[in-house]
């Protein structure tokens, strides 16, 4: 809320990563009467496809796929990425009330911690860090993000209509700035109770969150 209201403009860019596999599907199914439903998965679970991707309210500003996990390294390349995307190149080294800086908000995994990442951001000054605090998803819309994305995969049908990758590229595509202007309304929702230093994080349950899949529809 400072940085907002801070005279250099800021811009806040939520970033977060998440996997995906096609062994992971919808938890029902049909029967018919009298008997047990089933659902049918894949035979063979298949390689771990991790994403990063950042948000703002703006929508999604930039999306990268990743077989295996995330690491300090891929990291850096997504970094290098957004700042190519955000910052033209004429404006690259300035800094200026007029410019604006781009605040990226995540979570305090262990490599978003690391000395390069820090020596990264130490080198762009248009760039700027923030975490949030410990077991705090709820004031991260990109949670949001990645939970209406896993259902809009499957609505893409990966199975049989097209690759894994282009299936998770398609569903980016289908959310919009709108919802992610929703999901960081909903977070900041939070902020009173806050900074009222009352301890949510014990009753902030899916009750609380708007269902994902209908604020993709």
């Amino acid at each position: 809320m400072e940085l907002e209201a801070n005279q250099v403009p800021h811009e806040i860019i939520y970033v977060d990563e998440d996997g995906f596999n096609l062994a992971k599907r919808r938890r029902r199914g049909r029967n018919i009467i009298g008997q047990r439903a089933t659902v049918t998965v894949p035979g063979q679970r298949g390689a771990n496809i991790t994403m990063c991707a950042a948000i703002s309210n703006n929508g999604a500003l930039l999306h990268k796929c990743q077989i295996g996990p995330y690491n300090t390294d891929r990291l850096l390349l997504f970094l290098e990425d957004l700042h190519e995307r955000l910052v033209p190149e004429v404006e690259r080294g300035q800094v200026g009330d007029h410019l604006p800086i781009y605040v990226i908000t995540w979570d305090n995994v262990a490599f978003h911690h690391s000395r390069a990442v820090t020596a990264w951001f130490d080198a762009h000054p248009r760039m700027m860090s923030h975490f949030l605090a410990p077991y705090s998803p709820f004031l991260n819309p990109i949670e949001e993000f990645f939970s209406a994305w896993r259902w809009k995969v499957f609505d893409h049908r990966p199975h049989d209509q097209m690759s894994l990758l282009d299936a998770m590229d398609a569903a980016c595509q289908d959310i919009t700035a709108e919802h992610c202007q929703g999901w960081i309304r909903h977070a900041k929702r939070f902020f009173p109770r806050c900074l009222a230093r009352e301890d949510i994080r014990c009753d902030v349950d899916e009750n609380m969150w708007p269902n994902a899949e209908d604020w993709a529809e």
